[in-house]
C-alpha cells in the first residue's frame, strides 16, 4: 500500500471522488444504507450542496434535470429497495433524454448479500436495461477508480444515467485509499470526407429540412448550428421537447415535430428531399410513429448525425451516417464552405410563414383559454425564463404556443412522464436562483410530485406553479374517446383544493377561472417574495388546442 495516504472511510472517499469530479450539488432522501457518505457530505457542506427532497422519484428528476441545464452529471443519492424503486423513473427518463445523471444506491452488506436481506435488490440487474452503465463496488479501493468510469460514461458519447450501488459495510471501512484525477468527456469528431459528401448532398437538394434533437448539446453548439442555418438558409425543425436547441423567434424555424404537429409541418417534412438529423433518434414520438420519415429506408434522402455510434443504422439506414458529438459537429460546420447557390428560399420562407400561422390560437370553450395564457406569457416573459412541464394534454398549449429562445430555457421529458415539472424547476431555480423559473403541470401531473412543495419552502425558492385543473388525466381520456367513445372509466379525478394546499405550504396561492384575469394573477405571484401556486381552472371539453371532447367523440362514433 503506498505510504502516507490518509484512512479515510469508503464514505469519505466517496464523497472526496465527487469533489474531484466538480460536484457542486447533490439531491438526496436520506437512508441508514449510506449514513458515512452522509457523514462525509456534511463535512464537504462549503463545496457540496445537498438537497433533501421528500421522494427519491423527485430527488431523481431534479438530478436529471441538473444534468440537463448544466451537461454535468446530476448527482443523487438514495436508499437501498423501496428508495431505489422509486428513483428509477429519474433513471428512466435520464436513459431517454440522453442526459448525465448518476444515482448512487446504499446497499445491503456484503455479508448478507444473496440472502434476500432487508430491502435487498439485485441493483445491477434492475437498472442495466435501463441505465447506461449499472455496477456495484465490491471493494473499497476501487471507489475512486469506479466514480471515474461512472463520470466518463455519463458524459461521453451519447449521455446518460450511471447507477452506482455502494454496499453498506464498504462506507464504513477505513482504509488508505489514492484518489484519481477528475475524469475528460471524450466524444467522435466528424470526417472531412463526411462534411464534404454533407455538403454535396445538400447541393443537391431542392427542398432540404434540419431536424435537432437528442442531448449532449451546449450553448455553444446551439450558436454555431444558429450560425450554419444562417449560411444555408435551411428551414429548422426541433424534436419532440427539444425546442430549445433554436431560437423558435429564428426567421428559419419552422415548429416542432413532436406530439400534435403542426399538420403542415408534417408534411413538409414529408415532402422534403433531404433531412439533415443533427442529434435525434428520430424516434416515433418524433416521427409521428415513423410515418414521417419511414423506418427502415426513408423516402427522403437522410443524414443522421448522432453521439453514439450504436445508434446509427439501429432503426434507419442513412444515406450518410456521422458519428459525432454535438459540440464537435457544430464546430466542424462553421468551417464548411458556403453552397454555390441556394434554390430552396421560398420552401424556408414557407415552412417559417406555415408556423407564424399555427401561433395563433384557436378559442376554445370555457373563460379561461390556454391559448390566451399562453400568447401573454410569450411576450412577458424574459428571454432567460426557464419553463419546465411533465407529461399530459395541459402541455400542448405550452409547446404549441410558446416560443423558446436559447439553450435549455425548456425542461420536458423525452420520455412522456408526469410529475416532472416540479421537480425540475426545483433544480432549475437552485441552478439559477437569479431566472424567473415556470412549471406547469396538469392536475393529475401535479400530484405525482406535489410533495416537493415542501423542498420548495424548504429552501425559499422563488419559483411560480401552474396548475391547470380540469378535472382528469387529460390525454387518458382524449385516447379513451377515440377509441371508446362514451365509455368514460377510470380517468376521472377529485382534487383538492389547490390554492389552499399551497398555503398550507407557505406559498402563494390564486385561483384563476378567466382569460382576462391571468395577467394581474401571475404578476402577483412573481411579486410575492416567495413560491407561487396558479390553479387555472379550465374547461373538460378543452381538451387540446384544436378539438374538444365531444368533437373527438362524435368523430369516433361515425367511424363505427
Amino acid at each position: 500500500m503506498t505510504q502516507n495516504l490518509p484512512a479515510r472511510t469508503g464514505g469519505q472517499v466517496l464523497v472526496d471522488a465527487l469533489r474531484i469530479h466538480g460536484v457542486d450539488c447533490a439531491f438526496c432522501v436520506p437512508g441508514e444504507s449510506f449514513l458515512p457518505v452522509l457523514d462525509a457530505l456534511h463535512d464537504a457542506r462549503d463545496s457540496i450542496r445537498l438537497v433533501v427532497c421528500r421522494q427519491e422519484g423527485g430527488a431523481a428528476h431534479m438530478a436529471e434535470a441538473y444534468g440537463k441545464l448544466t451537461g454535468k452529471p446530476g448527482i443523487c443519492v438514495v436508499t437501498r429497495g423501496p428508495g431505489a424503486s422509486n428513483a428509477s423513473i429519474g433513471v428512466h427518463t435520464a436513459a431517454q433524454d440522453s442526459t448525465p445523471m448518476i444515482l448512487i444506491v446504499g446497499q445491503v452488506s456484503t455479508g448478507v448479500m444473496g440472502r434476500e436481506a432487508w430491502q435487498e435488490i439485485d441493483l445491477p440487474g434492475m437498472f442495466g436495461p435501463i441505465a447506461k452503465w449499472a455496477t456495484q463496488i465490491n471493494s473499497v479501493l476501487r471507489i475512486p477508480e469506479i466514480i471515474s468510469r461512472a463520470f466518463h460514461v455519463a458524459v461521453s458519447g451519447r449521455p446518460g444515467p450511471v447507477v452506482v450501488a455502494c454496499p453498506e459495510d464498504l462506507l464504513y471501512q477505513v482504509a488508505e485509499v489514492a484518489d484519481l484525477g477528475a475524469c475528460r468527456r471524450t466524444q467522435s469528431h466528424p470526417g472531412q470526407d463526411d462534411l464534404s459528401r454533407m455538403r454535396g448532398m445538400l447541393e443537391a437538394a431542392r427542398q432540404p429540412l434540419l431536424i435537432l434533437g437528442g442531448g449532449g448539446w451546449n450553448a455553444q453548439a446551439c450558436a454555431a448550428i444558429s450560425g450554419f442555418v444562417a449560411t444555408y438558409d435551411l428551414p429548422v425543425a426541433t424534436g419532440f421537447r427539444r425546442q430549445d436547441l433554436f431560437d423558435n423567434r429564428h426567421p428559419n424555424y419552422a415548429g416542432d415535430a413532436g406530439v400534435g404537429v403542426n399538420a403542415k409541418l408534417a408534411k413538409r417534412i414529408i415532402e422534403a428531399d433531404l433531412i439533415l438529423a443533427i442529434g435525434p433518434r428520430l424516434g416515433e414520438t418524433t416521427t409521428s410513429g415513423n410515418s414521417l420519415i419511414t423506418a427502415p429506408k426513408p423516402k427522403q434522402r437522410l443524414i443522421h448525425v448522432h453521439a453514439d455510434n450504436g445508434e446509427l443504422g439501429r432503426v434507419y439506414q442513412a444515406d450518410l451516417a456521422i458519428n459525432a458529438g454535438m459540440p464537435e459537429f457544430a464546430a466542424a460546420l462553421l468551417e464548411l464552405p458556403g453552397p454555390e447557390s441556394i434554390s430552396w428560399s421560398g420552401w424556408t420562407r414557407a415552412a417559417r410563414a406555415d408556423y407564424l400561422e399555427y401561433l395563433k390560437p384557436v378559442p376554445m370553450p370555457g373563460t379561461l383559454d390556454m391559448g390566451v395564457v399562453m400568447t401573454y406569457l410569450n411576450g412577458r416573459l424574459p428571454i432567460d425564463a426557464i419553463v419546465t412541464n411533465g407529461a399530459g394534454n395541459y402541455t400542448s398549449w405550452i409547446h404549441r404556443f410558446y416560443q423558446y429562445r436559447g439553450f435549455r430555457t425548456q425542461l420536458a421529458p423525452a420520455s412522456g412522464t408526469m410529475g416532472y415539472g416540479l421537480p425540475a424547476a426545483i433544480a432549475a431555480k437552485l441552478t439559477y436562483p437569479e431566472r424567473i423559473v415556470v412549471c406547469f403541470a396538469g392536475d393529475g401531473c401535479f400530484l405525482m410530485s406535489g410533495q416537493e412543495l415542501a423542498t420548495v419552502r424548504q429552501y425559499r425558492l422563488a419559483l411560480v406553479i401552474v396548475v391547470v385543473n380540469n378535472g382528469m388525466y387529460g390525454s387518458i381520456r382524449m385516447h379513451q374517446e377515440n377509441n371508446f367513445p362514451g365509455k368514460v372509466y377510470g380517468t376521472a379525478l377529485e382534487n383538492p383544493d389547490f390554492v389552499a394546499l399551497a398555503q398550507a405550504y407557505g406559498l402563494h396561492g390564486q385561483r384563476v377561472k378567466d382569460s382576462a384575469d391571468f395577467p394581474a394573477a401571475f404578476e402577483n405571484a412573481l411579486s410575492a417574495g416567495k413560491a407561487a401556486l396558479l390553479e387555472l381552472q379550465t374547461d373538460p371539453e378543452a381538451i387540446t388546442p384544436g378539438t374538444t371532447l365531444s368533437a373527438l367523440r362524435a368523430q369516433a362514433l361515425s367511424r363505427r
